[in-house]
């Protein structure tokens, strides 16, 4: 079996091409594939091999106190579903283009799997506030499954999010809202956005994303599968892959 992750974490990095060069290396004696992005503000990995392999991999990242504590949301397939491994430096782990939504001085407050399952089964917050499911990924993801009811935005690009969430926010000022996304990046840098530009101090992020709420609590709520960037093409909520086959090159 071959073990995939997903991991990103914001942390200061100084020497990005310093970095892209290290982890370039280690993951190809290690027979990686996937994509790691790094950035001034963190690191972005998706990768996939055999267990020890990618345990060795994370491990050694781990040792770099910047990544001492990085999450990192697993699953299993047949093959690899990557066809090479990229390790490349951007000017941001995940393009928005923002001002205020960078973690680095401090993550927006968040909701884990267990509590958020709670609180659609009872249909309100601890608070009695209805609750709000924002989808921050783009529609042609959301095609593949959602939470139920969740606003799905017309956006193909996530840089696209600001301007839509400006056009509704004053639909939602009554309500907790939860921003989500696949693993947690994208949510985490819109619901920074959402509350310190966008002023929606109502807004929480769903900690490790779809993936994560999958890994905790499993489809409680998600309807259909969660879109995955790799040839396994999407993960039900037992993180089973539609399309398990050999990554073309």
């Amino acid at each position: 079996m071959i073990l995939n992750i997903a991991a990103y974490h914001f942390a200061r990095i100084d020497d990005p091409q310093a970095l892209v060069a290290n982890l370039r290396g280690r993951a190809e004696a290690l027979a990686l594939r996937g994509t790691v992005l790094v950035a001034e503000e963190g690191v972005n990995l998706f990768l996939a091999g055999g267990e020890a392999a990618v345990r060795a991999f994370i491990a050694g990242l781990r040792e770099d106190a910047r990544f001492a504590d990085i999450a990192v949301k697993e699953s299993w397939s047949d093959a690899v579903p990557f066809a090479r491994l990229k390790v490349r430096a951007k000017p941001e782990i995940i393009s928005f283009r923002r001002a205020g939504s960078s973690p680095l001085a401090g993550r927006a407050p968040a909701v884990d799997p267990d509590t958020l399952a709670r609180w659609l089964r009872q249909g309100h917050d601890d608070a009695g506030k209805r609750v709000v499911m924002l989808d921050t990924r783009n529609a042609q993801e959301a095609e593949f499954g959602s939470f139920a009811g969740a606003e799905i935005l017309p956006i193909v690009k996530f840089t696209d999010l600001p301007a839509e969430v400006e056009a509704r926010k004053a639909d939602w000022s009554d309500a907790t809202v939860v921003s989500f996304c696949t693993g947690g990046i994208r949510c985490e840098k819109a619901a920074l956005w959402m509350r310190n530009e966008a002023g929606m101090d109502n807004v929480l992020q769903l900690d490790g994303g779809i993936l994560g709420y999958f890994e905790r609590v499993g489809g409680e709520g998600y309807e259909g599968a969660c879109f995955v960037f790799d040839d396994r093409i999407a993960l039900d909520p037992a993180l089973r892959p539609l399309a398990d086959g050999e990554a073309l090159a």
